[in-house]
């Protein structure tokens, strides 16, 4: 760690490569070069095709919900570096060069230029997302290059600062404080507070396009310079544990099993924390058994609030131009998403189906337990998307009476026409709007099951043939794998989901639909399991 040249670091790896797998022929350098070229050959005519594409003044409406959605990627970003690490070694490094005396900088350093690798592509990412929102009305060389400039800026700035947050706990609640703004910008954003700004910055003229993407590199620079400074003041047990970490995660990834992704970020959660013991209410034994999910989540209320706070995101796309495909998407995923987080013991379950059978409950009865509160978490979730939805004027509008089974009418009359967005809605939309939440009660039971069905699958089966298309060979185990829990809820929302798409004038027949199919598909399910272990 004290010496002061990366001589020592080279000879080493220089020696480890010649100890380890042949060195690298003519051949495969040839090969490399043809395979980068023909990825450029093919990828260069859509790329500029959708550039050139972009040479269009943006729509004011929609420029607050698309800089919402940019805001909340790169906030994703920063978040995923901090977890990451971002620093990190492969296990053999973290337990032999870095205790080493070799200088920590240098050991380190191909971690950093893969890292600033990884920022750079996500900033051209983001630039050409941030080009799409604002447009280019002229000059659209110059526009291109500037926002990937401001895009790869802002990236490779906000990953030196996730590596400043590893090595110094101040520099780390300077990273927090990034997420948080790039939070309430999105907020602010898509009430449209942002639109004047926003339409100012799209026609801005070039100097003052200049200056800002000349102070954005500055910035990023001088971050980047920091954080490579502070790569010898980085914890050896910080590193450590990063390290350890993405092992797991490179051999899960290896594995083909993204099922152990979640265990190692469960785990990796509770197991330094220490949990006060509170006496187990008295429930029948079904929920009894169904209680350890309720306190797990009642541990962790602050991923309940950032739960609550996604069902906004279908409005927000919605009203970025997304399309009723996408929304349906958006709306069937983001459920089926919310419902999964709380199926921990239904996994334990069928990870150890001799266990759950020494508890004395049949697995019928736990199941229909445990489906409780997925289902309150889904259909809660999906009632507070399709409200933002219909509050936002994603919804059609039209002529309507329904009525529930008892004849009560449950839709009122509302106006033909588009709603306005979200911005100059200026309150609760009617008609429809009252009714479209309804969806989410009633498809509750339906992804309650379907996350059931995603928490007793069994890890990806290698052994399943492998399809030949057009495109490529598509292996069947991790395609049925990924399918597996997805299937069941787009069966069970299948009313839902058609009425979100078309866009009926009635939503009646849909609703008592989508009830009786969501009712049949949960105890259609759990009828079924009539043993315990994974799901095939």
């Amino acid at each position: 760690m004290t010496g002061s040249s990366g001589a020592g670091v080279r000879t080493v790896r220089a020696y480890l490569r010649s100890r380890g797998r042949t060195p690298a022929g003519v051949m495969d350098r040839y090969v490399s070069v043809f395979c980068l070229a023909m990825l450029i050959a093919v990828t260069g005519k859509p790329l500029s095709d959708v550039l050139a594409g972009l040479a269009v003044p943006g729509e004011p409406a929609r420029m607050g919900a698309g800089v919402a959605l940019l805001a909340l990627g790169l906030a994703g970003f920063l978040a995923a570096a901090r977890n990451a690490g971002p620093v990190l070694l492969p296990g053999a490094d973290a337990s032999w060069l870095l205790l080493s005396p070799l200088n920590r900088r240098h050991v380190l350093g191909r971690a950093a230029r893969l890292l600033l690798g990884v920022a750079v592509v996500a900033g051209m990412v983001l630039g050409v997302g941030l080009l799409a929102v604002l447009g280019a009305p002229d000059q659209l060389v110059w526009r291109v290059l500037g926002a990937m400039v401001v895009g790869v800026a802002a990236a490779v700035g906000g990953m030196a600062l996730a590596v400043l947050g590893q090595a110094s706990t101040s520099w780390r609640l300077w990273l927090t404080g990034a997420v948080a703004m790039l939070l309430v910008l999105a907020a602010v954003a898509v009430t449209g507070q942002l639109r004047t700004v926003l339409a100012i910055a799209a026609s801005a003229p070039l100097p003052a396009l200049a200056a800002a993407v000349s102070g954005a590199a500055v910035v990023s620079g001088l971050l980047v310079r920091q954080a490579w400074v502070s790569l010898e003041r980085i914890p050896t047990r910080v590193l450590v544990a990063s390290s350890t970490r993405a092992g797991h995660v490179a051999g899960a990834a290896t594995s083909l099993d993204p099922g152990a992704l979640t265990w190692i970020a469960e785990d990796n959660h509770w197991r330094a924390r220490k949990l006060p013991s509170r006496r187990w209410p008295s429930l029948p034994a079904p929920f009894a058994l169904a209680w350890q999910d309720w306190r797990r989540l009642a541990r962790r209320r602050g991923r309940l609030v950032g739960v609550t706070a996604t069902a906004a995101l279908p409005a927000v796309l919605a009203q970025a131009g997304g399309s009723p495909t996408a929304l349906g998407v958006a709306v069937l995923g983001g459920a089926l998403a919310v419902a999964s987080i709380s199926t921990s013991g239904a996994r334990r379950d069928a990870d150890n189906p001799a266990l759950a059978r020494l508890i004395g409950v049949s697995r019928r009865k736990a199941l229909a337990a445990r489906a409780v509160l997925p289902g309150l978490l889904a259909g809660a979730w999906t009632a507070l998307a399709f409200t933002g939805l219909a509050v936002g004027g994603a919804m059609a509008q039209g002529d309507a009476m329904a009525s529930t089974a008892d004849g009560a009418a449950i839709v009122s009359t509302a106006e033909g026409g588009a709603m306005a967005g979200l911005a100059d809605a200026g309150g609760v939309a009617g008609g429809f709007g009252e009714v479209w939440w309804l969806f989410g009660p009633l498809a509750a039971p339906a992804l309650a099951a379907a996350a059931l069905r995603m928490a007793g699958r069994a890890p990806v089966d290698h052994s399943m043939p492998v399809i030949d298309t057009p495109a490529g060979a598509v292996p069947t185990g991790p395609l049925f794998w990924a399918a597996t829990g997805p299937d069941l809820a787009l069966l069970g929302c299948l009313p839902a989901a058609v009425a979100l798409v078309s866009q009926p004038t009635a939503l009646a027949p849909f609703l008592v639909a989508q009830g009786v199919v969501s009712g049949v598909v949960l105890a259609g399910f759990v009828w079924r399991s009539r043993s315990g272990g994974k799901v095939r």
